[in-house]
């Protein structure tokens, strides 16, 4: 992509304005070219949050809104990377090169890495981006990526990001529904490859995704500030009883858009040590109450837990664990509990009477969050934190609470 000298200036002077505004200016500047100006300047100011190093260095062209909205962040690229053995001297390839995110912190652990990508401008993206990072060790190839695979020598890893929309943009929650379907390809994938590192959507169902491929070594779960992101399954040579597989409940903790060093959480067990695990219950809550982050909520290690951390479950399905003393390590929040009431109006009137705002949780009671803040009159907010549940007796309560532990910043 060749930008002239004039729609470079434009792009410099008005990085920070708003791309609608400047659209509706489009007459005032015949000579530069206003939809490769506008798309790169709004590129520009998504990265500052998802893609910080790249926003702060000068010339990096972005693509098209979908493919940016689309690409992972720079934290869960580097944790990908984190995968990766630090020694290796090998080879990767990259199937669904994307706007190559994933790509450019992959390919820091290799020797030699190729890129392929179908679409044509995405692959000029990356052809000027690549150097201008300081990764002149990438190939980039325009093709299919099934194609290509059908044809390649044999590298050390592949990476492969199948699309998780279908043909009417809608999200799909099945492997067998993304394209490429990984579980038919596996077969050639790992006569390609030692290793496949696959990125799947967290909306799928990991138990499945385990049944369908054979091959999985180990499972990533991965969040960013408690927001579930990405499903990671390493495929390997071998086979691993799908009880015995690793699974990895990681939540990273960002600063504008950035990977704090050492923040963050992480969780591992196995299906099997969460089956044999029997759960500790309270009787009633105690000093402290403890909700797990969306990692470890999605991977459903919710037996297990209690004993690695010495907590108690209050409900078979509330998912919300208390003690007596303050767990400081635990994979999640942690709130100091001031008070707890049933829906009798007195006992509201005791304990939430002196608060007007709140930010309410649910889990596992009969009733909706909206209809929890109207019925008590809260607004959203503040520094008061409220989870409706349900005990082991199977008692509704609300529970008011306050962070115990602040999150360094």
């Amino acid at each position: 992509m060749e930008l002239n000298d004039e729609t470079l200036r434009f792009i410099r002077e008005h990085r920070n304005d708003d791309v609608r505004s400047l659209a509706l200016q489009a007459q005032k500047y015949p000579d530069v070219d206003m939809p490769t100006a506008l798309i790169q300047i709004a590129g520009r100011q998504a990265a500052a949050e998802k893609i910080p190093s790249w926003h702060a260095m000068d010339g990096i062209l972005y693509p098209r809104h979908l493919s940016l909205e689309q690409c992972s962040s720079e934290a869960t690229a580097q944790y990908k990377a984190s995968i990766i053995p630090e020694a290796s001297s090998g080879t990767l390839t990259d199937l669904t090169g994307g706007f190559g995110i994933d790509c450019t912190f992959l390919s820091t652990k290799f020797r030699q890495a190729t890129y392929v990508e179908r679409q044509e401008a995405l692959c000029g993206i990356a052809v000027h981006n690549f150097p201008l990072l300081g990764l002149n060790h990438i190939q980039v190839v325009n093709a299919d990526g099934v194609s290509y695979l059908q044809e390649m020598s044999p590298v050390d890893w592949i990476f492969i990001d199948p699309a998780r929309r279908d043909g009417h943009g809608g999200k799909t929650v099945a492997i067998a529904d993304c394209e490429p379907d990984v579980a038919e390809l596996e077969a050639l994938l790992l006569a390609k490859a030692r290793h496949v590192m696959v990125k799947l959507s967290p909306m799928l169902d990991l138990s499945l995704a385990i049944q369908d491929l054979k091959h999985v070594q180990e499972a990533h779960i991965v969040s960013v500030n408690n927001e579930c992101k990405e499903l990671l399954l390493i495929l390997g040579h071998g086979t691993v009883a799908p009880e015995n597989i690793p699974i990895h409940c990681i939540n990273l903790t960002t600063k504008e858009g950035k990977s704090r060093q050492g923040s963050g959480q992480s969780f591992v067990f196995t299906r099997g040590q969460e089956l044999s695990s029997t759960g500790k219950y309270a009787d009633i809550p105690g000093k402290y109450l403890y909700e797990p982050n969306a990692s470890i909520l999605k991977a459903g290690a919710f037996r297990n837990i209690t004993h690695i951390y010495k907590v108690e479950k209050l409900h078979p399905n509330s998912h919300l664990y208390t003690s007596g003393e303050l767990i400081e390590n635990f994979p999640g929040r942690s709130f100091r509990i001031i008070g707890l009431c049933t829906l009798n109006k007195k006992e509201i009137k005791a304990v939430l009477g002196d608060i007007r705002k709140a930010n309410i949780t649910v889990r596992n009671f009969p009733a909706s969050v909206a209809e929890l803040r109207k019925r008590l009159k809260l607004s959203e907010g503040g520094e008061v934190y409220l989870f409706a549940t349900t005990l082991n007796d199977e008692q509704k309560i609300l529970i008011r609470g306050e962070k115990a532990i602040s999150l360094p910043m």
